[in-house]
């Protein structure tokens, strides 16, 4: 498994304060943000002008390209990402699921909607990922095994995050077991209580939690999964930069744990 993060934990700093920060807490690699109103790391009105200073800070820092956060299922929005992610070299793009918990109608728009999305993916050469999300109609196991039983293209893949399958009142190391063979791209933090949102940025660092993510990291290597491994903090826009670099390192050094703790390293 490679360790990324991604950059919109540094949302309130510059792409390259986030590269240099991830690489200085040991990261394999970046999840690079294009979510608007959280940070305006990749800006894809304009992301030709960045292309090749994020393929420089890559090189330069030594940390791989290894997915984008791209949260609309908008046709022309994704279409703009698709480009830009096959141009710079990032070969998956998260986004999210949309719909309401517990509407079928939304859930089937949500199916339909993400299928074509794929074969748009594919066109690109690339993976599209979705994961349940707290509130959305793709929310829990069951509602993600719809998803997966419906879409079987090869560019289409499960984003498995921890924190709302706590949320959503069920065990997250049961819940990865179940859905690991679609599963290409993991989002990992931790969470405090069964809230709404994800808590505090400093409580959705590993290991400051609830959730057992040393189990679900297990299941991930039992069953090879090799993809990223991507921490995803949001909330810390107005974080000072070395809370935020603490946050990054903490995460990291649990993360490492995990993978020694299951001889993934």
């Amino acid at each position: 498994m490679k360790l990324g993060a991604n950059s919109v934990l540094f949302g309130g700093f510059d792409m390259e304060t986030a590269f240099r920060q991830l690489a200085m807490a040991g990261y394999d690699g970046i999840e690079l943000s294009a979510i608007d109103g959280m940070s305006e790391h990749l800006a894809l009105g304009r992301w030709q002008e960045l292309a090749s200073e994020i393929k420089r800070l890559s090189r330069e820092y030594s940390l791989a390209l290894l997915a984008m956060e791209q949260p609309s299922q908008d046709p022309a929005r994704m279409e703009t990402a698709f480009q830009a992610a096959a141009e710079i070299g990032v070969p998956i793009i998260n986004c999210g699921p949309g719909g309401k918990t517990g509407d079928e109608e939304s859930l089937r728009q949500s199916i339909d909607s993400l299928g074509r999305l794929s074969d748009m993916a594919a066109k690109y050469g690339i993976t599209l990922c979705v994961k349940a999300h707290v509130g959305a109609s793709i929310y829990n196991t069951p509602t993600t095994l719809k998803v997966m039983e419906a879409i079987s293209s090869p560019a289409f893949g499960i984003d498995m995050d921890p924190s709302h399958i706590h949320r959503a009142g069920e065990n997250p190391v049961e819940a990865i077991a179940a859905v690991v063979p679609r599963v290409k791209h993991v989002h990992i933090r931790d969470c405090k209580g069964l809230q709404q949102g994800p808590g505090r940025p400093e409580d959705q660092a590993n290991g400051r939690g609830d959730i057992d993510l040393v189990g679900y990291v297990r299941v991930l290597h039992e069953n090879g999964y090799a993809g990223p491994l991507d921490l995803e903090i949001i909330g810390a826009k107005e974080y000072s930069l070395v809370q935020c670099a603490v946050i990054a390192a903490e995460s990291r050094g649990h993360m490492q744990a995990c993978l020694q703790a299951c001889g993934a390293r």
